[in-house]
């Protein structure tokens, strides 16, 4: 009877390491899986850099830098630091822009600037230059507009205005303060 029991040991064995490995198998198959964390780490970084785009004829359009700008992939928006831009289009004014900081969103339609922004359109033969501050301007570009909630201060040769919250439509040339708008008007002198 010996000799049964010796062969039957390692089959016990063999049979209880196949009834564990399913076992262990069935548990870590049915455990539910933790989503891992998204990350929000850069994909790529970009310091002091110039985009510069030309017309047909070769002249400058626009031109855009910054420090740094950052692309995260998680959420595809781009981060950057010290923007500034100018635009210019033949027989109109330059438009030029900075900020201390600027995310732009996922599809590019969409930019944030952030922290002493200040857009400055330069002055033509008709119109003195005007001078746009603020701590926040949402730009979407599809649109042409422009718009804040947070305090605006416009000058434009001897005029100031003062308002809470802002709205200007580009291709209209309309401009529209919302609240607590306060102004000062210096009258020419007579030439």
């Amino acid at each position: 009877m010996r000799t049964g029991s010796t062969r039957l040991f390692p089959l016990l064995i063999a049979l209880l390491l196949a009834v564990l490995s399913y076992a262990l198998e069935r548990a870590v198959r049915d455990a539910p899986l933790e989503p891992e964390p998204r990350r929000h780490d850069p994909d790529y970084i970009v310091e002091r850099f110039v985009l510069t785009t030309y017309g047909t004829d070769g002249t400058v359009e626009s031109r855009a830098g910054a420090d740094k700008m950052m692309h995260y992939p998680d959420d595809g928006t781009t981060d950057v630091l010290a923007p500034r831009a100018a635009l210019s289009k033949p027989g109109e004014p330059r438009y030029t822009g900075r900020a201390a900081r600027a995310a732009v969103a996922d599809d590019g339609e969409e930019l944030f600037l952030y922290d002493d922004v200040v857009v400055v359109r330069e002055a033509d033969a008709t119109r003195p230059e005007a001078r746009l501050e603020t701590q926040f301007l949402h730009v979407v570009g599809g649109r042409a507009l422009a718009h804040t909630d947070r305090e605006v201060v416009l000058r434009e040769g001897g005029r100031e205005l003062i308002g809470r919250g802002m709205e200007y439509h580009h291709e209209s040339g309309q401009f529209i303060l919302r609240e607590r708008v306060r102004g000062r008007f210096v009258p020419q002198q007579a030439q």
